[in-house]
């Protein structure tokens, strides 16, 4: 059976999450390990009341093919909340409506890469990036992450001495790091790439959820022509309607809406018309605000957790937004060791591996505190913990 699969999938590993979410699917497991909202806070008799309405009002018609591009009324509300919030002018006809934005990236993908070309991605990177540009070969250029953002002197002499044609950033409290890029970094990183002439992916599906510091511009700011935005309602009202999208060039637009048209015609009509009345009915800020709130209650409760029970020598990030803390261990350990542990005692996470392409037992982890309670949180910090001392002492 081998033989009949194509190169392109050999590659390409299978989800790491996803298999460690079997393990937190059983009874008296403390799960940090998906990237997942806060199931409480769906707006479900909200988008009950919008699916009614829709039905009632547009009947079978609701059920037949619609464009590819998306629904026209959806992609103005897009294009109104990129000029409300970030005061970025978007024109309609820019915005193809996906299947999530992680459809969005296999999309990109297949439009602008050839086997071998130079793609940089963050480091530690989006695993779900990874895997969907994996289809496609490219060769893989990780640049480091540093507090501030990228960091740009290795970027700078990836860009002179790779010539790669596209750089693919999640600036907006990063998955899986919790990063933010400062808007400094931001403004070195858009002249590193100006001059390299590459295309620029900004994905920024968590900067709605931003519960402290102060924003900063997209990329598009700064370069206007050659940044490509992706982004989605999975994290602002619900991940199963599966509602994306990419904001991109006229000329590449063309050849995406093909693409798009190759993959599955459109992304469900219905879906889009319930989303867009659900919009039309409900004031999405206070909703964002609600989920703000929170996570912003849910991140504390976590850090707090991490100082009062995590070993001295075990560093974290601060997040100002967003779903994850990224945390390290001594140097020497890997947290694939810790994880086989820390399961062993009813608590799981994500280890830090499958983050990076050429890195293997990496010290690192990805905790979420987005679908989890404080009072869950407090206890299944306090069990990491335990387990992370009792490591440190067993090899120390």
């Amino acid at each position: 059976m081998d033989s009949l699969f194509s190169d392109r999938i050999a590659d390409v590993p299978r989800s790491f999450i996803r298999e460690i979410l079997k393990t937190a699917l059983q009874p008296n497991v403390i799960s940090f390990a998906g990237g997942l909202p806060n199931r409480d806070l769906f707006p479900v008799k909200e988008i009950a009341e919008a699916a009614r309405k829709v039905l009632d009002r547009e009947g079978r018609d609701v059920f037949q093919y619609g464009n590819s591009e998306g629904s026209v009324k959806l992609r103005e509300f897009i294009a109104r909340r990129y000029e409300s919030r970030l005061g970025l002018q978007v024109a309609v006809d820019d915005i193809l409506i996906t299947n999530g934005s992680q459809q969005g990236l296999d999309l990109l993908g297949k439009v602008l890469l050839n086997e071998g070309d130079g793609l940089i991605i963050e480091e530690p990177g989006y695993l779900g990036a990874i895997q969907a540009f994996s289809l496609y070969r490219p060769r893989f250029l990780p640049v480091p992450l540093v507090q501030e953002g990228l960091d740009t002197a290795v970027l700078k002499q990836t860009l002179a001495q790779s010539r790669p044609k596209l750089l693919y950033t999640v600036p907006n409290f990063q998955n899986p790091s919790g990063i933010t890029y400062s808007r400094g970094n931001r403004q070195a990183v858009a002249e590193a790439v100006r001059e390299s002439g590459a295309l620029l992916i900004e994905d920024d599906p968590y900067g709605d959820l931003r519960f402290s510091g102060e924003p900063a511009p997209s990329f598009r700011t700064y370069l206007p022509q050659t940044t490509i935005l992706l982004g989605s309602f999975s994290k602002s009202v619900v991940p199963g309607f599966r509602l994306g999208w990419i904001v991109a060039p006229r000329p590449l637009m063309d050849k995406l809406v093909i693409a798009k048209q190759a993959a599955d015609l459109h992304t469900s009509h219905m879906i889009q018309a319930i989303m867009h009345q659900y919009l039309a009915d409900n004031d999405i800020d206070q909703h964002i605000q609600t989920i703000r709130d929170a996570y912003g209650k849910q991140c504390a409760a976590m850090l707090a957790g991490m100082e009062r029970h995590f070993p001295n020598s075990v560093t974290h990030t601060r997040p100002e937004g967003g779903m994850f803390v990224w945390a390290e261990l001594p140097r020497g350990l890997a947290a694939l060791d810790l994880f086989e542990l820390a399961v062993k005692e009813n608590v799981v996470f994500v280890p830090g591996d499958p983050f990076y392409v050429n890195k293997s037992r990496t010290r690192a982890m990805r905790i979420n505190f987005s679908c989890v309670d404080e009072s869950t949180i407090a206890a299944g910090i306090e069990r990491l913990g335990n387990v992370m001392k009792r490591m440190i002492e067993q090899t120390g």
